[in-house]
């Protein structure tokens, strides 16, 4: 069982990367091999529509979302962690979902080459927003939960949590062990390889 995080935040030890930590202590204390990805200290492109993925099932673009396609590729379970920036998610985390056509055809089913690998995939996300209201953070949560409707993964759910100043998460005991759970979930997903 293998479960990879992915930080969507350039702030690293901040509050989204405290709560994907958690979450990869929980899948760690499940029995998973987990690793992580901080997208800030990538080199991702934003898709640029140009439809050859439609064909081969290999993105044109020539950066580290190859490197990135693989690790998806060979993980079970995938959770993201990413701050509100404006009402949505960051840059970073945009660009690497947006990289996610690469594993579709024109049709948006996976190609065939891909489709073993994926199917029934855990995907869960985590949100952390300055504000207030937790679900600030719901359109980021409806995207990710929407790529696994589409494409037939398994939804693991989502935590949201609201905190400010770096670290600030760290008082907040309830997002924490929601984040710790998250994970256990994630390494009792029935593998995909």
């Amino acid at each position: 069982m293998k479960v990879l995080g992915v930080l969507g935040s350039p702030r690293v030890r901040g509050n989204s990367d405290i709560l994907l930590e958690q979450a990869l202590e929980g899948a760690r204390d499940a029995g998973a091999e987990v690793e992580k990805v901080v997208l800030a200290k990538k080199r991702i492109s934003g898709c640029l529509d140009c439809d050859k993925c439609d064909e081969t099932g290999v993105c044109a673009i020539k950066d580290d979302m190859g490197e990135i396609h693989q690790k998806i590729l060979e993980a079970d379970s995938i959770i993201h962690s990413v701050p509100v920036y404006f009402w949505s998610m960051t840059s970073h985390m945009k660009a690497y979902l947006d990289r996610w056509c690469a594993f579709f055809d024109a049709q948006w089913r996976w190609h065939k080459h891909v489709y073993p690998k994926m199917k029934g995939k855990g995907i869960g996300v985590i949100t952390v927003c300055g504000d207030r209201d937790v679900h600030t953070g719901d359109p980021i949560v409806h995207s990710f939960r929407n790529t696994a409707r589409i494409g037939g993964l398994t939804w693991l759910g989502a935590v949201q949590a609201s905190a400010g100043p770096k670290g600030e998460i760290q008082k907040d005991e309830e997002a924490k062990k929601a984040a710790y759970e998250l994970g256990k979930k994630a390494a009792s997903v029935p593998g995909t390889r």
